[in-house]
């Protein structure tokens, strides 16, 4: 069934609406080599909000805050309509290393220079961005219900965290009474899909909307990449271009490229592109609540919300499936498996240890 941007979907445990694509401003600002400049970042933020959209992720060092502030200038005239998503975590100030991490100074410190430079007076989300191994639990969840009680943020959300540590920090939260997770963002798309090991079925069980970042697996499910990228030199980013970053992330292998070659085959018969293929089917699942889309120009982006278009037949689905599919591992497998199942069922004879 096709959707619309203002087919709006509950975000997670709670009753916020968002649009079930969200628009990722990390492009706005060219100071990573790449990405939009003002006037074209405008451009994106316009298209995406005249059609209905109001969900906007950016990060506090975003193209070094660059993504924030013209975020913050772009939504003065309808901040209120908007759902502003944030994040901290990551070094703010070279040197600083209380200026980076998961701990209550660092916390603090971010979300009030993202009100600065967001130009308001709350963050409707906020995401711990990246987990650093190190800041108790708890020290997290009160700092972040702490800003809750004072109006500065209105929802916590995490990133990039293991699964047994979310729901450890979800149940902790709920007996404790302090404000709950209510949206996850992870790597998903047809390429990366070990989420599914345990983070998303952690996140539906636990309430959590999941909000999957790249879902075009950096560039590489549009198409614009060849076999012969497979024989390219593994360089830095340091050429200002994404085609290095993907390069020297190694996402770029025969088994990729393979799954590639499936999306391209519906995409033909669809009369689709690549990239909207690839959108839609992590937009089709039940788990998901809104890819975050990160075009750099308008073109791209009219491109991505075509994705809201497309409809796959069973048989669609199910080889894009297959083309990406990944063991689940121990235990799933085994759970999964005819010995699980009679386990469970109490169909084995189980000999007695002696």
């Amino acid at each position: 069934m096709s959707l619309t941007l203002d087919s709006y979907r509950l975000l997670g445990r709670s009753g916020l609406r968002v649009s079930p694509l969200a628009l990722g401003a990390a492009t706005f600002g060219t100071e990573w080599g790449w990405g939009a400049e003002q006037d074209e970042a405008r451009k994106l933020f316009d298209l995406y909000v005249e059609r209905g959209g109001n969900f906007i992720d950016t990060a506090s060092t975003y193209t070094d805050g660059s993504s924030e502030r013209l975020l913050g200038e772009f939504t003065r005239g309808n901040r209120e309509s908007l759902v502003l998503a944030t994040k901290y975590s990551t070094l703010r100030r070279p040197g600083d290393p209380n200026s980076g991490g998961n701990h209550r100074k660092a916390l603090f410190a971010s979300v009030e220079a993202s009100l600065r430079q967001l130009n308001t007076d709350y963050i409707d989300l906020l995401y711990l961005h990246v987990w650093d191994f190190t800041t108790p639990v708890e020290e997290i969840l009160r700092a972040m219900d702490d800003l809750v009680r004072q109006g500065k943020v209105l929802y916590v959300a995490i990133s990039n965290a293991p699964a047994w540590q979310v729901s450890r920090m979800q149940a902790i939260a709920d007996l404790r009474g302090w404000s709950p997770l209510v949206a996850l963002q992870i790597e998903y798309n047809l390429i990366e899909r070990t989420g599914e090991r345990d983070l998303i079925p952690m996140a539906r069980e636990m309430g959590l909307g999941v909000v999957p970042w790249s879902p075009l697996a950096g560039g590489v499910l549009t198409g614009k990449y060849g076999r012969d990228t497979l024989t390219a030199p593994s360089v830095a980013s340091d050429d200002g271009t994404r085609r290095s970053v993907t390069i020297a992330g190694g996402t770029l292998t025969e088994r990729n490229l393979a799954i590639v070659d499936v999306v391209k085959e519906v995409a033909c018969e669809l009369g689709r592109t690549p990239a909207q293929v690839g959108l839609a089917w992590t937009l089709r699942n039940p788990d998901v609540t809104a890819p975050v889309i990160g075009a750099r120009t308008p073109a791209q982006l009219e491109d991505n919300l075509g994705a809201l278009e497309v409809d796959f037949t069973a048989a669609q689905l199910a080889r894009l499936d297959e083309a990406g599919a990944i063991g689940l591992g121990f235990p799933h497998d085994m759970l999964a498996s005819d010995t699980g199942r009679a386990f469970t069922r109490g169909d084995l004879k189980v000999e007695p240890r002696r």
